[in-house]
């Protein structure tokens, strides 16, 4: 019987490390990704100021043959929206919208993961010899769950893999003319 609570008082103590460790952890996590792409930041741009052009280079959206998505507001720039909605757990549901664009220079967007969370991304570019840098960001709140914090850790690894695939996808596009 002593054992047992030794172990009870070692589950506890662990339980204690790990929640009281995640306050210590950031709240606020960033991803971020870039690339250079041979090709003029207005090519660049008209890719990336439009949800519906960001599908050909998304690297979610080629994961689900079935995901549903629907478009409102206008074609291009602010008020450009994306709903999807897929049984894949890689894909899930949300949306995306366009809250701001510069021409040539940046375009921000408000993600909504329903139950996973919100983030805010954005689309950098800027001049880089004959080509564009483009840098690819996510900002979020993991806010005070503490198993939300601890998955901010991982955040980068899982994210930028797919920011790296679709920054790849957008250069081949983009060069491509």
């Amino acid at each position: 019987m002593r054992w047992l609570r030794t172990l009870l008082f070692i589950l506890a103590g662990l339980a204690v490390v790990l929640v009281g460790g995640a306050y210590l952890l950031p709240s606020k996590v960033t991803v971020s990704r870039e690339i250079t792409i041979a090709a003029p930041a207005e090519r660049v741009f008209a890719l990336v100021n439009s949800t519906q052009a960001t599908t050909q280079w998304s690297p979610w959206t080629g994961r689900d043959p079935a995901i549903k998505l629907t478009f409102t507001g206008p074609e291009t720039g602010v008020g450009n929206k994306m709903e999807w909605a897929s049984s894949d757990p890689q894909v899930g549901n949300g949306s995306q919208e366009i809250t701001e664009s510069l021409p040539d220079e940046r375009v921000t967007s408000a993600l909504d993961f329903g139950d996973m969370g919100r983030a805010t991304a954005a689309i950098l570019l800027a001049a880089a010899g004959e080509g564009t840098k483009v840098t690819w960001t996510l900002d979020t709140d993991m806010g005070m769950n503490p198993i939300a914090r601890w998955m901010g850790l991982a955040m980068d690894g899982m994210v930028g893999k797919d920011y790296e695939a679709g920054l790849a996808k957008l250069k081949s596009l983009a060069e491509a003319g």
